[in-house]
Order: structure tokens, then C-alpha cells, then sequence
């Protein structure tokens, strides 16, 4: 009898300390009670920063003091579009507060639509994104998108805000190359998840094998969408290293080097140090 094959941890394939996974939800309560192991398994794979993604700023004023001593977890700040029915005035202004008050806050999102779920009617969620992009413009911040299912009213409303060669990042691609190339023609970044790992998810690996390097992120998007062999569990931090072993693996790159340089694009772009 075969003894059934012991799936690798993250923490034994170790890269240098300069990844960055730029998509997490740490605050979220799969995660927040355990937050303090988390990020120790995050730095010892190799983890130099971690984007805690706050979703509306309820979320961000009740969590943030969690990570009042952890100097590697950012900030990015927005109303989902599931929240769109509370996209008003009054949270437009605390989020742009926040902003005001908080230099830990790289970005705004991630804002978007969501036409899977439907949870907020969609005239909804186009007002809260139009009026998001507005904001981040005011304040000269990037932004980073939440698409799915939605595509064509996505781009099609980021155009006439006119927000090609503005600085993007599209969170948790999960299309081909048709939509990658749609993407980058406009300039922006794409962020990798995990879901390049699943067999069947032929279009994203296809689309990485187009994306130039320096272009591409890294993310979790945890805790959802565990990179295999670790699919269906709980995602964290440090399984960023799956999806680039994936990643350089589909590109033929070295492993080390797409974790470096996804790294680098992200420092970038969200402007860490």
C-alpha cells in the first residue's frame, strides 16, 4: 500500500527575505485571532511585506491597532463592491481621512464591481467605484480592482475616467490573455493568486505566460483561495511561495528571481520601503 505523499510547508521552501504578497485579509476573523503566527510564517518564507487590504473604513478603524507593531503589513483602503449600498458621502469622507491621517495607506481598494455575486445592485456598485476613482485621484494614490464577471463595465468605466497609464493594479486576475493583454495595453499591473496553481485554471496560466515580469505581482487574497497542494484550506501569507514556484515554473524563469522581481514590482507600486 502507497503511503500518501506529505504536502511540503511553505516555511521549507524558503526564498530571500524580499517577496511581498500584495493582497491579504488579515482582519478578517479566520485570520485576526492568529494573526501573530501568521506573520511568522509569512517572514520566515521569505515575506518582507504583506498588503492588508481593508474592506470599508468600519473595518479599518476597528483593526487597524493590530498591526500597530507589525511595520511589515501596508494598508489599502475601500469599499468592496458588496458594500456599495454604503458607498455614501459620509464613508467617502472617512476614507479619505484615513488616507489623510495614515501614511501606512498605499492604495485605494479594492473597489470594483462584482456581477458573481450581484450582493449590491449593480447601478450601485458603478456609482461607489466611479466616485472611488474620483477620490484616488484627488489624492494621488493608485488603485487596485476588483473585477468578476464584470469586466466590460470595468474597463469600460476605468477608460472614461481616463484612467489609462494611471497607476492599477487588477487583484486576482483570473482571465486569459485576451484580458491580460487589455490590461497591460492600458499599462497597468497584474495581480497573481493563487488559483494559477488549479489544474483547470488553463486561461490564467496561459495569460502568465504573456504578462511581462515586470508587470506582475504576487498575492493571497487570503484567507480564500489556497494555492495548491494546500487548496480548500485556509490561506495565508506564506503560501505566496506556491503561486511563484507555479509562476516561474510556467514562465521558465528561476524561482528566486520571480520572487524577487514580483517583489521589487510591488515595493514599486505600492511605494514601500
Amino acid at each position: 500500500m502507497s503511503k500518501k505523499r506529505k504536502r511540503p510547508t511553505p516555511e521549507s521552501l524558503a526564498v530571500a527575505g524580499h517577496g511581498v504578497d500584495t493582497h491579504a485579509h488579515l482582519d478578517l476573523p479566520e485570520l485576526k485571532d492568529d494573526v501573530s503566527q501568521v506573520l511568522g510564517r509569512a517572514e520566515q518564507t521569505g515575506l518582507a511585506h504583506i498588503g492588508n487590504v481593508f474592506l470599508g473604513p468600519q473595518a479599518y478603524e476597528q483593526n487597524k491597532d493590530l498591526f500597530a507593531h507589525r511595520p511589515q503589513v501596508f494598508f489599502v483602503l475601500g469599499v468592496h463592491p458588496h458594500g456599495a449600498r454604503d458607498a455614501d458621502h459620509g464613508c467617502l469622507v472617512r476614507i479619505q481621512e484615513a488616507i489623510e491621517e495614515d501614511d501606512r495607506i498605499k492604495a485605494v481598494g479594492e473597489i470594483g464591481l462584482d456581477y458573481y455575486r450581484d450582493r449590491a445592485p449593480r447601478n450601485l456598485q458603478q456609482d461607489a467605484f466611479q466616485a472611488q476613482l474620483e477620490l484616488a485621484r484627488d489624492l494621488d494614490l493608485p488603485v487596485v480592482i476588483h473585477s468578476r464577471d464584470a469586466e466590460e463595465d470595468t474597463l469600460r468605466i476605468l477608460d472614461r475616467a481616463g484612467y489609462a497609464q494611471r497607476p492599477l493594479l487588477w487583484h486576482c486576475f483570473g482571465g486569459g490573455p485576451d484580458l491580460a493583454a487589455e490590461i497591460l495595453s492600458r499599462g497597468w499591473r497584474i495581480s497573481i493568486p493563487g488559483t494559477v496553481t488549479y489544474s483547470k485554471a488553463t486561461g490564467i496560466q496561459e495569460a502568465v505566460r504573456t504578462i511581462p515580469r515586470s508587470r506582475m505581482v504576487l498575492e493571497t487574497d487570503c484567507p480564500f483561495l489556497a494555492p495548491e497542494p494546500y487548496r480548500g484550506k485556509r490561506n495565508e501569507p506564506a503560501m505566496t511561495i506556491f503561486t511563484a514556484l507555479k509562476v516561474a515554473e510556467l514562465t521558465g524563469q528561476d524561482p528566486v528571481q520571480i520572487w524577487e522581481e514580483t517583489g521589487q514590482n510591488a515595493r514599486e507600486f505600492f511605494d514601500l520601503t
